[in-house]
């Protein structure tokens, strides 16, 4: 087992240009890194990152990104297409780093995801497998701090590097079970779609959906309800504030359904915003109301959940990482894009 120093003293803060270099040159033959990163997102669009946390196979440092001028030197180690991130539940961590860097890592391994093919929990959390695979209890005590304030205390400091000092053996531990279990490539094909750019793009699709009343809006009004929902996300994005500052989705509805009107202001800079974009062909269609299975795919529905619960026993994983039920529902109306049309999951339905 890698064993750290666990003393720490807050002056071992990576917090300038000179520091990050010297450490850089420590850990320039590294393939392997736990990482984790700790960022703001209370009133902005964008994360701001604060922190990041790395975890070599010798050492263990906290790097202040507030702090540092230029950060390239540090993406070039991260991104330089030989080295794996080890995370935990990555997706907000890489988009934490992917709005600064605009990269994505060229491999990585999620130890969440890893951990759902073994039988843990779905979501499991780094506490629940630092405690089961490493015998040390962890406490999130700090899980709402504000990590933009500066000077950080030492038992904030020590709390952040706890976060990544113990993904390295967590990795060796379910990388060999992986391999023991003869899942290692489904786990690696689960992580591709964190490999992939657009994971970290605004998906309007998904914004669309979770609009709260969306499927309220009758049909002559989908237009406009698509326009100004396209229009408030480019104004957040463009002041770096959360969507629902700009307008809630509340108003954006009666805005939407001529209930009420924009002011003169928002008026124009809503005309504006319309002559130089295109309404993106096709999004109308996702404001509509889910209409309930007929029995026929009611049937049809039971008779693939219990095939999933067969497979979910025989192959000892969760049966929503096998399908989810909304999927199973997208699948029995004849829809492509769902998991088990394709990778491992149509191999073990085979389909």
């Amino acid at each position: 087992m890698i064993k750290y120093n666990n003393t720490l003293n807050s002056k071992l803060l990576i917090k300038n240009d000179i520091q990050l270099n010297n450490y850089l040159e420590v850990i320039k033959d590294a393939t392997i890194l736990g990482l984790d990163t700790e960022f703001r997102r209370v009133d902005s669009y964008f994360p701001e990152l604060c922190l990041i946390q790395i975890a070599s196979k010798e050492q263990i440092e906290c790097i202040d990104v507030l702090s540092i001028l230029n950060l390239e030197p540090l993406f070039e180690k991260l991104y330089d297409g030989q080295t794996k991130w080890i995370v935990h539940s990555a997706r907000q961590d890489i988009e934490a780093l992917y709005f600064l860097s605009k990269k994505v890592p060229n491999a990585i391994f999620d130890t969440q995801i890893a951990a759902s093919f073994l039988n843990f929990p779905l979501q499991t959390s780094y506490q629940n497998l630092t405690e089961r695979l490493q015998n040390v209890l962890l406490e999130k005590k700090y899980t709402r701090f504000d990590w933009k304030k500066r000077p950080l205390p030492d038992d904030v400091l020590q709390y952040a590097l706890d976060d990544v000092k113990y993904l390295i053996p967590i990795y060796n531990q379910l990388s060999k079970e992986l391999i023991r279990n003869k899942k290692l490539e489904w786990a690696e094909e689960e992580f591709e779609f964190l490999l992939n750019i657009d994971t970290y793009k605004p998906n309007f699709r998904q914004i669309i959906k979770k609009t709260k009343g969306i499927s309220t809006i009758p049909s002559q009004n989908k237009e406009n309800a698509i326009k100004l929902l396209l229009w408030r996300e480019s104004i957040a994005q463009k002041k770096n504030k959360p969507r629902k500052w700009i307008m809630t989705d509340e108003k954006l509805i009666n805005y939407a359904n001529g209930i009420n009107k924009l002011s003169p202001s928002s008026l124009n800079e809503y005309k504006k915003f319309l002559k130089s974009n295109k309404t993106r062909p096709g999004l109308e269609d996702l404001i509509k109301v889910q209409k309930p299975l007929s029995d026929k795919e009611v049937l049809i529905k039971n008779k693939l959940k219990e095939q999933i619960n067969a497979l979910s026993l025989e192959y000892n994983i969760h049966s929503e990482l096998i399908c989810t039920s909304k999927n199973l529902v997208n699948f029995i109306r004849g829809e492509d894009l769902v998991t088990i049309n394709k990778g491992w999951r149509s191999k073990i339905f085979k389909l």
